[in-house]
């Protein structure tokens, strides 16, 4: 049995071991060339294709298809190997138990933060520094970011960029997520001319509904089968199940022969 969620035309469904992301929206693809194609008002959403059980979805963009843009939703370079992703819109108390799993297995991750979140959790930010993550930019409100102008989605970027260099004392690493996956080929153009990565995904699980939280059975359920190299790991820090989880949830993965490595290896 499938569940599905209508999430701005596209349809999730999530079921056994597999993950069906079935996209309505129409959008001229991008080519894979050596350098970026000329920019065209095509939007999409990110998405993924029926899975096999522990190899890699297929994407509505091809890894070739993202790579000039230094665009990767996952980097197979290396074998069990796994990045860890976290979104953080907001502090609801689950940050310092991830924080300290991820101590605890050595394990790196990425943290991707709007502005709001460094301005009201200073300290948690400078111990995410502190402790070796990345902290990466998920831009300052949180907009869909396909209807901004080029001087707006620098805006929204500069702004968060801004705000962590006051408050760690060390520029930001140029790492964009994407709010709610929503890009254009725009947007993939003007992230890179700044200098930054965008960092899609490959794996994920209906963790963002607090309300509705999955239990630890169903979260296992949902990721290991699913999980491949190189995946791109996308969570979200105001699960409660997945601050519950996590210190068992990587051990697993470590007894299935993974690492965890960073996401300053993509492209390298």
């Amino acid at each position: 049995m499938f569940y599905c969620m209508n999430r701005q035309k596209t349809w999730h469904c999530i079921g056994g071991a597999a993950l069906a992301v079935i996209i309505f929206t129409a959008g001229v693809m991008l080519k894979p060339e050596n350098s970026p194609p000329a920019v065209s008002a095509s939007n999409h959403e990110w998405g993924l294709s029926f899975q096999e059980e522990n190899q890699p979805p297929v994407p509505n963009l091809t890894a070739e298809e993202l790579a000039p843009y230094n665009a990767y939703y996952y980097y197979p370079k290396q074998q069990k190997r796994l990045y860890l992703t976290f979104d953080a819109g907001y502090e609801n108390g689950n940050m310092p138990a991830i924080l300290d799993a991820l101590k605890k297995h050595n394990a790196p991750a990425a943290f991707f933060v709007v502005g709001p979140y460094i301005k009201e959790n200073p300290d948690l930010v400078k111990r995410m520094a502190a402790e070796g993550h990345v902290v990466g930019n998920h831009t300052w409100h949180h907009p869909n970011m396909t209807q901004k102008s080029q001087q707006e989605f620098e805006q929204e970027l500069k702004r968060v960029e801004e705000l962590y260099q006051q408050t760690v004392g060390s520029p930001m690493q140029r790492f964009y997520r994407p709010p709610e996956g929503k890009f254009s080929e725009e947007n993939l153009t003007w992230a890179k001319s700044m200098g930054y990565r965008t960092v899609f995904w490959s794996l994920a699980y209906v963790d963002w509904n607090t309300d509705a939280q999955p239990s630890k059975e169903k979260a296992f359920e949902k990721l290991l089968p699913r999980t491949h190299d190189g995946a791109i790991v996308l969570l979200h820090s105001t699960s409660t199940t997945n601050a519950a989880i996590m210190d068992e949830l990587l051990t697993k993965w470590e007894e299935m022969g993974y690492t965890f490595g960073n996401v300053q290896e993509l492209g390298q």
